[in-house]
């Protein structure tokens, strides 16, 4: 073992013992205080459900973000963005509300935001892809949120989700009030940005209660040109059914619209590249059109006014438009004293487009390979007979995707004395269709409006579909008086992927010759291909140890399969010859926890140490042809093995002595994940021993709250980040500082009422209080260097509220 390896777990060895100290000691400080279990012991405006904080009595490490917290968070925040309250979860997303679609990356032990599942009041969101998938971000508003609870690497067996290796995370909203009402809260920030949310609510009519809410958001992009736009509308009826049953219906409508900004390099962030207009460092973005008479763009082809390719890094030609709904049906049937069952039906409507920009490019025939440009991708399919019109200058790129996606969830639970059965079935359909091509616009001109009647090339044209059957047993067993709890279940997995249609260009046209003699001809055509994923025993087994009333220890070990990510982008590789890709193995994991949590007088914590092994990552590598000689092919698959283990804590303190004026949390992670295989490729690259790229070692993040009087709440909190890599192999130079962050806010005026309106609340909220300049997203690549999205600026907003 190496001597750094002798220091970090030390380090690690040191951090357990002492958050465990910690823990002893509360809880000898504490017991003699009170002995009613029952009663939450650590309160204030902002931690007043400790033991739904720290997830007690459950049998595997689950934390949770509270109402109070989600409500004290910026208006607007996105769904990922509030697990960086979290500890496990390492979040990076781009501005201070993270919503961006492609600008959000989640690391939790050895997984990314991919291997994670994500469910919304019992539906499972599926796949998280920006691009097409269902990410969670889309169904929910913080002021609808009850709480979001994370099982950070072993979620229950009966969860809904064939993208997990473990975590789960699960988003619950808030039931109907039982009071006729109207909430109104209006927010605006730096970057122009406006937010109005209103929720109405019926109250009690008969066995009905319902509200709908709609929120519009309007913003700048804070770096660079464009806007971002969501109007995002939720309803909820809760119907009370008699005895122990009832009926929840639920909609959610999401209109997004934003413009992209760019990743940037190593060197734009450092400003040995800049943009026409000169921008570096984290400032730089796409520009706003200019004219070809600026130095550096002017045409490179004949006649062909916009044929710069300087004219690609405008804003106006890189958008995303989503429209998406769901609707859910949830019936909850009490049959008996201890016997219940509960289904959930639902049904996803996906909608959208992207639009990217293409240059005019070169007229040579015999260029080959990735840098063909689009003049010869139109002169080539023209000749293999497709209807395309000759490019005017940039083009307009439309890749346009939708789909739906519906399934239904049942579980049934019996309690039999100290013995309690769940089971129940997942089955779902998630059919998906993706188009890509280029188009002119008028003139060429990157401003120009779409031309949809002139195709200048096709690449894709594509439908997926997703089967998934899933089924669990499980079996709890309280025993000594109910201070012993067993989990003992299982689930089994089965999935069948279907992949039909034009994979990529050489389905539409391959060429032939050579030189200027080289011709376009027809493709391969549409193709189809299927994988199948079958293992009907992926066991969990779970044991919670109540020491008293306060304090209890918990141990879990979970078996996993997932769909391995990234399907539809695997199959649309061609190999040689046209020949599909071969099934990929489903990703595997291995999760181990134990841990030990208190809730006592004057603190409430949790401590967590986890082992897992993760088999199996996909990743895109070249490889030698199979009898093919020296000759190589670029396709995804499996590059082996993951290993990660460490700790996480969480703990929030409020001491007698302040008299309730103040309280602090703290959260610590400590993370060593990296991989065991070499990349076996036709060059083998060597990553065995190299950290997982965006994973950070340490994220220890905490913050002070104080209370001084009943109209006012303050916060300050932090989050140190530790060195990152951007790059699989871990290469010199491709690593990202640690850096830490502040924020802040403020309310005032909790429970103040003037006239009709009660509850009137202004707060303050303010992100990167010191204007923290540096790197925090990461796209990794294997070798080489990876690309950035810099960490936003310091950013104000102000939130006033009231309920008639």
């Amino acid at each position: 073992m190496s001597v750094t390896s002798i220091r970090l777990s030390s380090r690690a060895a040191l951090l357990i013992a002492c958050a465990a100290g910690a823990l002893s000691a509360a809880h000898a400080q504490d017991a003699a205080e009170s002995d009613d279990s029952s009663s939450i012991t650590v309160t204030g405006r902002r931690i007043s459900q400790s033991a739904e904080a720290i997830g007690e009595d459950k049998v595997s490490n689950v934390v949770a973000v509270t109402r109070e917290a989600l409500l004290s968070a910026p208006s607007g925040i996105s769904g990922l963005k509030m697990l960086e309250q979290l500890p496990g979860f390492n979040v990076q997303t781009d501005g201070a509300l993270g919503l961006y679609e492609f600008g959000n990356s989640v690391q939790t032990r050895a997984f990314n935001l991919d291997q994670i599942g994500f469910v919304v009041d019992g539906i499972p969101t599926g796949r998280s892809d920006a691009f097409g998938g269902s990410p969670v971000f889309r169904y929910v508003d913080n002021e609808n949120l009850g709480v979001v609870e994370a099982a950070v690497g072993a979620g229950d067996v009966g969860l809904p989700s064939y993208s997990t290796l473990g975590p789960v995370v699960q988003y619950n909203s808030i039931k109907p009030q039982e009071e006729m009402g109207l909430f109104v809260s209006q927010s605006f920030g730096d970057f122009d940005m406006k937010r109005t949310f209103i929720r109405a609510s019926t109250g009690q009519v008969g066995p009905f209660r319902a509200y709908v809410s709609r929120t519009k958001l309007n913003s700048d992009l804070w770096r660079g040109p464009g806007t971002v736009d969501r109007e995002h509308w939720e309803g909820q009826v809760h119907v009370d059914l008699g005895s122990d049953s009832w009926a929840r219906l639920k909609f959610v409508s999401n209109d997004f619209f934003d413009y992209d900004s760019p990743t940037i390099s190593r060197g734009q962030y450092n400003c040995t590249v800049r943009n026409a207009l000169g921008q570096c460092g984290r400032d730089f973005a796409y520009i706003e059109n200019v004219p070809n008479t600026t130095a550096g763009f002017g045409p490179t082809a004949p006649g062909i006014y916009y044929s710069n390719s300087a004219y690609t890094a405008v804003y106006n030609l890189a958008i995303n438009v989503r429209k998406d709904k769901l609707y859910g049906a949830t019936f909850h049937a009490g049959i008996a004293d201890g016997v219940w069952a509960e289904s959930t039906l639902y049904w996803e409507d996906k909608d959208g487009y992207g639009v990217s920009p293409d240059a005019y490019g070169s007229t040579t025939r015999g260029t080959t390979g990735p840098l063909l440009n689009s003049f010869l991708r139109y002169r080539y399919q023209a000749d293999a007979g497709l209807p395309v019109f000759a490019p005017k200058g940039v083009q307009y790129g439309l890749s346009e995707v939708g789909g739906d996606r519906y399934g239904i969830t049942t579980k049934l639970h019996w309690e039999m004395g100290f013995n309690t059965v769940e089971t129940g079935v997942w089955a779902e359909v998630d059919k998906y269709h993706r188009t890509q091509a280029r188009y002119n616009t008028l003139d060429g001109a990157p401003d120009g409006a779409p031309n949809l009647d002139e195709l200048v090339y096709l690449r894709r044209d594509y439908r997926s579909k997703r089967d998934t059957l899933q089924v669990f047993l499980k079996d709890t067993l309280k025993l000594a008086e109910d201070r012993l709890v067993l989990d003992l279940g299982f689930k089994g997995l089965l999935m069948d992927y279907a992949y039909r249609g034009y994979r990529d260009f050489d389905d539409y046209y391959r060429t032939t010759g050579t030189g200027t003699a080289t011709t376009g001809i027809a493709g391969y055509g549409p193709q189809s291909n299927t994988a199948h994923y079958r293992d009907m025993f992926l066991p969990m087994a779970g044991l919670l140890y109540k020491f008293d009333g306060r304090t209890q220890m918990f141990a879990s070990y979970a078996e996993n399969m997932a769909l391995p990510k990234g399907m539809d982008d695997i199959f649309s590789v061609i190999r040689p010859g046209g020949r599909l890709v071969p099934q990929p193995a489903p990703e595997r994991s291995k999760n181990m926890e134990l841990g030990i949590r208190t809730n006592q007088g004057q603190v409430y914590a949790s401590l967590a140490a986890f082992y897992t092994k993760f088999q199996n990552r996909i990743q895109s590598i070249t490889s030698f042809v199979p009898g093919g000689g020296a000759s190589t092919e670029t396709f995804f698959q499996n590059v082996g093995r993951v290993r990660s283990y460490g700790v996480e804590f969480a703990g929030t303190y409020k001491p007698s002595f302040l008299n309730g004026l103040g309280y602090g949390n703290l959260n610590v992670t400590y993370n060593n994940a990296k991989f065991k295989d070499n990349i076996a490729a036709s060059t083998p690259i060597l990553i065995a021993d190299k950290f997982i790229p965006d994973s950070a070692k340490w994220i220890v993040s905490g913050g002070v709250t104080v209370e001084p009087a009943t109209w006012l709440v303050a916060n300050i909190s932090g989050r140190y980040t530790s060195k990152r890599w951007s790059t699989f192999t871990n290469a010199a130079g491709s690593s990202v500082p640690g850096f830490t962050v502040f924020s802040a806010y403020v309310d005032i005026g909790d429970g103040i009422t003037l006239g009709p309106v009660k509850g009137v609340k202004a707060r303050f909220n303010v992100d990167n209080i010191f204007d923290k300049d540096t790197l925090s997203f990461i796209s990794p690549t294997v070798t080489g260097d990876g690309n950035f999205r810099p960490l936003s600026p310091r950013t104000f907003q102000f939130t006033i509220s009231g309920e008639i």
